[in-house]
């Protein structure tokens, strides 16, 4: 169970730093508007700013639950699982949050959150 937490942990790191760079950088390119369901540029532009903001909140997601891993891996088993939790938990908790704003972001929540949630179970597996 220890590899496929560790796998989890990077893949759900992998794929917050992909939407971090959508929600930070690439938030007014037409195939970003397409997957956040942005209608316009005017929508765009005007949201931009707390895109960017969210977009660093995956960042720092991403970088708790790989720094996790890579403690771990170093023999640092209780820091890293700390972190590990700390970052894939609350990627599961944004997607919870976000299933609970309506049926339309069912599918994005299960995108954001299978993978963490994957993680999280397989490290309480390992530790068991």
């Amino acid at each position: 169970m220890w590899v496929a937490s560790y796998v989890f942990a990077v893949a759900a790191a992998a794929l917050h730093v992909y939407i971090f760079w959508l929600e930070s950088w690439a938030w007014e390119r037409p195939s970003t508007r397409a997957v956040f369901g942005i209608t316009s540029e005017a929508e765009a532009r005007t949201t931009r700013p707390l895109a960017f903001n969210q977009g660093f909140y995956n960042l720092f997601l991403a970088i708790t639950a790989a720094a996790g891993v890579g403690l771990m891996l170093a023999g640092h088993t209780a820091v890293g699982a700390t972190l590990v939790f700390a970052g894939a938990g609350s990627m599961l908790a944004a997607a919870v949050v976000l299933a609970s704003t309506g049926r339309r972001y069912a599918k994005a929540a299960t995108v954001q959150g299978t993978l963490p949630g994957l993680a999280v179970v397989t490290l309480v597996m390992a530790l068991l």
